[in-house]
């Protein structure tokens, strides 16, 4: 399981603006939509009804909303970082800008475990929250997320 296998360039947010959980869900859920030819309703409800069980913040600013659908296809991930950091409920109390969606089908089973562990060891990683958020740029983004030395130490 691979980041690249998860994201494309195209499902990579700079800067995204919103003034609340809510809202950065619903906006995803847009984007998400459009890039991956989903239904933007049935994805947004997906990530609230998630993030009702619990918050998907884990921590030190990073959110992974998740959830499984219904009629899709393969995993499929999404990431944004946020113009401005948001209440996302965190254990550690810390608002988040940092957010990586997953999308799994619903009979993925281990799949989807092992993309949220790779997510989550991901960030994990020695300096790739601070490089995350030192660029404002999709595709340097991108390229963070995806480089073979965050692959490896991930």
């Amino acid at each position: 399981m691979t980041i690249t296998s998860l994201i494309t360039p195209e499902s990579v947010l700079a800067g995204l603006k919103g003034n609340g959980k809510k809202q950065i869900l619903q906006d995803l859920a847009g984007h998400i939509a459009r890039v991956a030819g989903l239904n933007e309703r049935l994805v947004f409800e997906t990530l609230l009804q998630r993030e009702r069980l619990g918050t998907t913040a884990i921590g030190q600013g990073i959110a992974i909303p998740h959830g499984r659908m219904a009629g899709l296809g393969r995993l499929v991930g999404f990431f944004a970082q946020l113009a401005r950091p948001v209440d996302f409920e965190a254990l550690d109390g810390e608002p988040v800008d940092l957010v990586f969606v997953l999308l799994a089908p619903e009979d993925a089973g281990a799949d989807h475990l092992q993309a949220l562990a790779r997510i989550a060891r991901l960030f994990r990683a020695p300096g790739v929250p601070q490089k995350l958020r030192q660029t404002d740029d999709a595709a340097a983004i991108y390229a963070i997320l995806t480089s073979e030395t965050t692959s490896r130490a991930a």
